[in-house]
């Protein structure tokens, strides 16, 4: 028996050894639909040949160059990012390797612009709870989820935390007429509170991803928010790591809402899976003050890497060739449609949320009191490992404070069939546990 630990954690997991479309399959050769599509990243499905094409082409090309520099596969990926995904107000371009890499560039762009512009007392960050912004000591340290710090707590700095708007328990009432304009109430407080003039930013998920498990803020809430860091020169930076690129029926999640963000940040859905890539895209206001100021936005040795870079461009080619928006939006109110029938009575479903193909369902113990189960009892991971078991991968959310939620988050090209397949799987597993 081997010494060596992989993961750093032993744990039981399935060994997988190739996956193909909207399955995995495992060293058994059991196929497991994959409702979560990996970590809420695969959205073309697994296994496209002309993805893989492209990488080998770009390796053969050029195995590694310094990010700075343009390559072909740079090129492509910022040629199609400029005609079909990037809004005009968001020309400049920072690549990664990943999401947590991402929401660090666009934390340090907010301090250096506001620098160049003669205000480095502006340096607080203001963040939510619940939220997950990534897993650096700065990213954990902003996001709003207890489970992910734990052990960290001595080392991680605190930043002005503001709630998410959490209609299901909104402290006015349950989907309360007024909780949009009180939610975005507390960050002007708390701009007020700590000195508007030692704001930099506001950072926050258009959508919550896996820590509050798809919450979905009321309409009025980013058009007031935008309203409030423009009175306070605060800048808005948009984490669409997980909801960007499609998933949520939208190219970005931000566009379900008339705003626009300073600085928007992508990951997962940019390349899909097929390599690791992430994205900080700012206002050319942010751009040319940090220029004119004299000011370097440092690289990480493996961001814009570019077979990751050759990836993204045929992922993001993908997506616009086959409409693959569109269907997210599509298979997403299918799929929230039979999660309701299947589940929305359920005694210990609070409820069914989500958009396009970012969707939960929140477990309690008790549906009417909203009264959860203990955090001991591990809910949404017994539930997924039973949904596993009987072959349907679901992704576990919740922050530990915040707890048991289920997200879904297919690949964009699952059929009908597969969403009752998910649903009827998930239906099963929570009857299993929450006996």
């Amino acid at each position: 028996m081997s010494d060596v630990h992989w993961p750093f954690i032993p744990a039981a997991m399935p060994e997988i050894v190739s996956n193909d479309d909207v399955h995995l399959v495992d060293a058994s050769g059991r196929r497991i639909l994959d409702a979560a599509g990996g970590a809420i990243v695969a959205n073309v499905g697994y296994g496209r040949e002309r993805v893989v094409e492209k990488v080998a082409q770009a390796t053969r090309e050029t195995t590694y160059v310094v990010p700075p520099w343009l390559t072909p596969s740079r090129r492509a990926l910022v040629d199609v990012l400029e005609r079909h995904w990037l809004p005009t107000e968001l020309p400049h371009i920072h690549l990664t390797s990943g999401g947590s890499e991402s929401v660090e560039s666009a934390v340090k762009l907010s301090l250096q612009y506001h620098t160049a512009r003669g205000e480095p007392d502006r340096s607080l960050i203001i963040a939510r709870t619940p939220s997950y912004h990534g897993t650096t000591l700065a990213t954990a340290s902003l996001s709003g989820h207890a489970a992910r710090k734990r052990g960290l707590e001595s080392f991680l700095t605190t930043h002005p935390v503001v709630p998410t708007p959490y209609p299901l328990r909104c402290p006015l009432g349950r989907d309360h007429p007024d909780m949009g304009a009180w939610y975005a109430q507390t960050l002007e407080d708390t701009i007020r509170h700590v000195g508007p003039e030692r704001v930099a930013a506001f950072l926050a998920e258009p959508i919550t991803g896996a820590s509050g498990g798809a919450i979905v803020p009321p309409d009025d809430y980013w058009p007031r928010i935008r309203e409030i860091c423009d009175r306070y020169g605060v800048l808005l930076i948009i984490d669409e790591v997980m909801t960007g690129f499609g998933r949520t029926g939208k190219p970005f999640g931000y566009q379900h809402w008339d705003v626009m963000p300073d600085i928007l940040v992508g990951g997962k859905g940019l390349a899909g899976g097929y390599a690791p890539l992430g994205g900080a895209f700012a206002s050319r206001a942010i751009g040319d003050a940090i220029r004119s100021a004299g000011m370097n936005v440092m690289f990480h040795t493996f961001g814009a890497h570019p077979a990751a870079c050759a990836a993204a461009a045929e992922v993001l080619t993908i997506l616009v060739e086959e409409n693959l928006v569109e269907r997210a939006a599509e298979m997403g109110t299918l799929l929230a449609s039979r999660l309701t029938d299947v589940l929305g009575q359920h005694p210990h479903v609070a409820e069914v949320r989500g958009r396009g193909l970012l969707q939960a369902v929140e477990i309690v113990r008790d549906r009417d009191t909203l009264t959860p189960y203990d955090e001991s009892d591990s809910i949404a991971s017994r539930i997924v490992s039973k949904a596993l078991e009987r072959g349907v991968f679901f992704y576990g959310g919740g922050t530990g404070e915040f707890r048991d939620m289920v997200c879904l988050g297919p690949p964009f090209t699952i059929q009908p069939e597969h969403v009752d397949t998910m649903v009827e799987t998930l239906a099963a597993a929570i009857d299993a546990v929450c006996r």
